[in-house]
């Protein structure tokens, strides 16, 4: 049997501190997501100014790569280059790049899901928040 890491309220504090400096520094509203390694949201955080619809799509966003284990932008990816059959995919929501897997020692333990930026600017924001970790 292995072992595996899993997230403490510690460590979503430190992603969501994070997160919130980076998206704050760059002067973007947006909708910060944290969920675990099975989809299900552990953090919430509305920026002042952020579109309410990002509250939505952010943790989409995470749900997505978390129970992927990879980048939400792969999948906005495969359904860009003409798959569009990939959109039927059961669970599969956040089909947008910002969705990024937590990894540590080669498992999935969370992912950061973030919008109301542009797509780059949400996965700089949710790549910040992760390197908090040092992982």
């Amino acid at each position: 049997m292995k072992n595996k890491a899993v997230l403490e309220l510690a460590d979503v504090k430190a992603i969501a501190a994070a997160a919130e400096a980076e998206a704050l520094k760059n002067q973007w509203a947006v909708t910060i997501a944290i969920v675990d390694d099975g989809g299900h949201l552990l953090w919430l955080q509305r920026l002042d100014g952020a579109p309410a619809i990002s509250s939505h799509i952010a943790p989409a966003k995470a749900h997505t790569s978390a129970l992927g284990r990879r980048e939400s932008k792969g999948y906005e990816d495969i359904i860009n280059g003409g798959r569009y059959a990939f959109l039927s995919v059961p669970e599969i929501k956040g089909v947008l790049e910002g969705g990024v897997p937590i990894l540590k020692d080669g498992h999935c333990i969370g992912a950061v899901g973030v919008s109301g930026v542009k797509s780059t600017e949400d996965a700089q924001i949710a790549k910040a928040g992760i390197a908090a970790l040092g992982l």
